[in-house]
């Protein structure tokens, strides 16, 4: 597949995680033959890695799976829910099957065995960047084909609106804008009009608390 120019050009920007100092430092040794690599963090247990990533914004994190704190898996987890695309390799000084299972299992990507080579390091690296190029070309899609139908649901809702329709096809597209967060409030309104027209009183009672729910995050 061919990767968008932005991506391939630039560095993948990598955090390193591992609870012994020498570890660290000859993993980022390794990387810095590496083209197109550039350490943004190191860390010395998981929960440290979960800040770093917060600020950094790797790409990759390489977790030691056995860390103080929090273990490399639980880290990744972690990572995973506020940077949902970032990649994964776990390094670990022996081979267990049911880690690796639980690796697999969660999302990691790649599984390296310490002491690994500078080759086998740079391999598991261009693995990996082919499947974060992947998800975000997907992500990219998914957002595109969204924009595109909120595009049409808000083109079909000015018409509805326009012809005062409050038919079961209106309530469809007034309610799909609804549960989007960014929804206008002048189509809540209208929906709200139109359950009252249609005596949908537990369906009002929904939207008045989707309302008031959103009046307090947006206060």
């Amino acid at each position: 597949m061919a990767q968008p120019e932005e991506f391939t050009r630039k560095k993948m920007r990598v955090l390193i995680a591992d609870d012994v100092q020498e570890a660290r430092r000859n993993t980022r040794l390794m990387l810095a033959a590496i083209e197109n690599v550039e350490v943004v963090a190191m860390a010395a247990n998981g929960a440290q890695a979960i800040q770093l990533a917060r600020e950094h914004h790797p790409d990759l994190v390489l977790l030691d799976i056995n860390m103080p704190e929090m273990d490399g898996l639980t880290a990744y987890k972690e990572i995973l829910k506020f940077r949902p695309h970032t990649g994964c390799i776990i390094l670990s000084a022996e081979k267990d099957a049911a880690t690796l299972r639980a690796a697999m299992s969660i999302g990691v990507q790649e599984y390296l065995i310490k002491p690994f080579t500078v080759d086998e390091l740079e391999a598991a690296l261009a693995r990996v960047r082919e499947r974060i190029e992947e998800m975000r070309l997907k992500l990219a899609q998914a957002a595109q084909i969204q924009r595109q139908r909120e595009t049409y649901l808000l083109q079909l809702a000015v018409e509805y609106a326009r012809s005062r329709r409050t038919d079961d096809k209106a309530v469809e597209v007034f309610e799909q804008l609804a549960e989007n967060p960014r929804c206008e409030i002048r189509w809540l309104q209208h929906l709200a009009m139109i359950y009252v027209l249609r005596q949908r009183w537990d369906r009002l009672k929904w939207l008045a608390e989707k309302m008031e729910q959103r009046n307090k995050q947006s206060g």
